[in-house]
């Protein structure tokens, strides 16, 4: 088995006179593992793309339109992740840009998906961020809710259970700074906002109910120091549970002393993700057939993405891919006897090892796929759908490279709350810049 993380790719790079780059290892510390794998202002050039009964949500980002989604740290408003109620609420509010916030320091954000509930919370560093407690438990939310077109009463539980950890390891660090979103699951359910209700009431945890262009960006928020500064840019897409985001980034930029920032050109974003596909065409037993039927249906829907964009052969670009799906084919490529973060966080794939993986993962009886430690009972008749949309987005944007992240939404929530306290001092410009070009 090769182990690409820690050395250049043998193949030859987008800039063949650039050095390697290897990611700050303190950007995401290793006491977070990946279980699945905002945007505010005006949107400019959104729009839908019909492919049969589903809707692809896309649109371009204008780079003068996102003043609005730095969040200040002397206003706890609507545009702010809001406090735990009770003590502290009216401290959050007083504080001073460039002053850190409340909880000594601590920044917390918390991603509820449509299969996985997960929480960081981080404390800056000099240049990016070190995560000092983490919590990421799969609860299903949106089991059933293709069918239904509701949460049913376990999977809420589930869910409540989970975020009533959350709101203790919170509490416990008193942390007051924080971003709580959820996704796709709750903005597809007609009792959403109902179990957003139930959330408040028994954890104190207001949940933000965010929109897939809010996704997106948050995503490459937290994506973009993987994006290799030699190349043209990278195409960046995030399977989740319900949806899948693909975003078209540019050359990764710099504004301050933190993290790199990610410049948008173009996103989208599919209404299918691992939970929602598995339920559709089944994910115990899979065969070859069933499989490309899967990656078929997928495949449509990016044709109009791609076409959309005008996007050509993507030469000098590179795949970037966050979930779990992504992060489980590289640590079963790794060898891993037991998943590593530090390992498969900024991993190179090829396409060829990606197909090696995507055979054996065929090849495994559901019992063995469950006995597999990169994927575990929990995954295990999800993996192959993730396969399938990543197979799609492959076949949509052929590339060499794939870079693998063990990172995102949360990530990029706290890259966007720390920037806009200042705590990289030198620039306090919008969360990430974008793209004015949409060629």
């Amino acid at each position: 088995m090769r182990d690409e993380t820690h050395r250049p790719s043998p193949e030859p790079r987008c800039d063949t006179h650039a050095a390697p780059e290897r990611v700050p290892a303190e950007a995401v510390a290793d006491a977070h593992a990946s279980s699945g794998g905002s945007c505010a202002g005006t949107e400019q050039g959104t729009g839908t793309v019909a492919r049969g009964s589903e809707t692809i949500t896309a649109g371009s980002f204008r780079a003068d339109t996102f003043r609005t989604d730095t969040f200040r740290a002397d206003t706890c408003g609507t545009d702010t992740p809001a406090p735990l109620a009770g003590a502290g609420a009216e401290r959050c509010a007083q504080e001073r840009p460039g002053q850190g916030p409340c909880g000594d320091g601590l920044y917390a954000a918390l991603d509820l998906g449509t299969n996985n509930c997960r929480l960081l919370i981080a404390r800056p560093t000099a240049r990016n961020f070190r995560v000092v407690d983490a919590f990421s438990r799969i609860v299903r939310l949106g089991e059933g809710l293709g069918a239904s077109g509701r949460l049913n009463t376990h999977a809420m539980d589930r869910a409540v259970g989970a975020l009533e950890v959350c709101a203790g390891k919170i509490q416990a660090r008193g942390v007051k700074r924080m971003r709580i979103i959820a996704t796709e699951a709750c903005r597809a359910a007609a009792n959403g906002d109902e179990f957003c209700a139930r959330v408040s009431n028994r954890t104190g945890l207001e949940l933000e109910v965010v929109d897939r262009r809010t996704e997106a960006g948050l995503a490459a928020a937290g994506c973009a120091p993987l994006v290799d500064p030699t190349c043209d840019g990278a195409i960046l897409f995030d399977i989740g549970g319900g949806s899948t985001e693909v975003v078209w980034l540019g050359r990764r930029s710099a504004g301050d002393d933190g993290p790199p920032r990610a410049r948008i050109r173009s996103w989208a974003s599919m209404p299918v993700g691992v939970v929602t596909l598995a339920e559709r065409h089944g994910g115990v037993k899979v065969s070859h057939q069933l499989f490309r039927t899967m990656v078929d249906e997928v495949t449509q829907m990016l044709d109009g993405v791609r076409q959309s964009w005008g996007l050509r052969q993507p030469g000098r670009m590179h795949l970037l891919g966050t979930s779990g799906t992504v992060t489980t084919v590289a640590g079963i490529h790794l060898g891993l006897d037991r998943y590593d973060r530090t390992r498969v966080d900024g991993a190179w794939l090829h396409a060829q090892d990606i197909c090696e993986v995507v055979d054996r993962l065929m090849d495994m009886s559901f019992e063995e796929r469950v006995s597999n430690p990169c994927i575990g009972a929990q995954r295990a008749d999800l993996v192959l759908a993730g396969c399938a949309i990543m197979e799609a987005v492959r076949e949509a944007f052929p590339t060499d490279r794939l870079r693998v992240a063990d990172r995102g939404l949360r990530e990029g929530m706290l890259v966007q709350l720390m920037r806009a306290d200042g705590v990289w001092k030198r620039h306090r410009g919008p969360a990430y810049t974008v793209s004015e070009q949409y060629s």
